[in-house]
C-alpha cells in the first residue's frame, strides 16, 4: 500500500461529506446510465465509503499532470471504474461499470 494513500482516502471522505464533489459531463452521465438508480448525492456516499481495498491504481493526466486516482469499488452489486482528481474539491472524471476499460482521459 503506498503511503500517500491512506491521507488521500481521509481528503476524499472529507470532501464528500462535505458535498465540495463537481462532476465532469461524462462522469454525471456514466452515473446515469449505470442502470442502478444513483443520483450525484449516492455517487457522494460511494467516494465518502471508499476503503484501501478499492484502491486500483494512480495515472498522470497527460492534459493537466495531475494525478488521476482509480477505485473500483463495488455499488448495487455492479463493480463501479471511478477516477477522481483531488483539488480544493473533489472532482469525479469517471463513474462507470468497470468493463476492463483503459485508461483514457476524459
Amino acid at each position: 500500500m503506498p503511503r500517500w494513500l491512506p491521507r488521500l482516502l481521509r481528503r476524499i471522505h472529507e470532501l464528500a461529506r462535505g458535498g465540495q464533489v463537481r462532476f465532469t459531463l461524462k462522469a454525471f452521465r456514466e452515473l446515469a446510465a449505470l442502470g442502478a438508480g444513483l443520483d450525484t448525492e449516492d455517487a457522494c456516499g460511494v467516494l465518502a465509503a471508499l476503503t484501501i481495498d478499492d484502491f486500483a491504481r494512480r495515472l498522470e493526466s497527460e492534459a493537466t499532470g495531475e494525478w488521476m486516482y482509480v477505485f473500483k469499488p463495488v455499488v448495487a452489486g455492479i463493480v463501479v471504474y471511478l477516477k477522481v482528481i483531488v483539488r480544493m474539491d473533489c472532482v469525479v472524471v469517471s463513474f462507470d461499470e468497470d468493463e476492463g476499460e483503459a485508461d483514457e482521459e476524459p
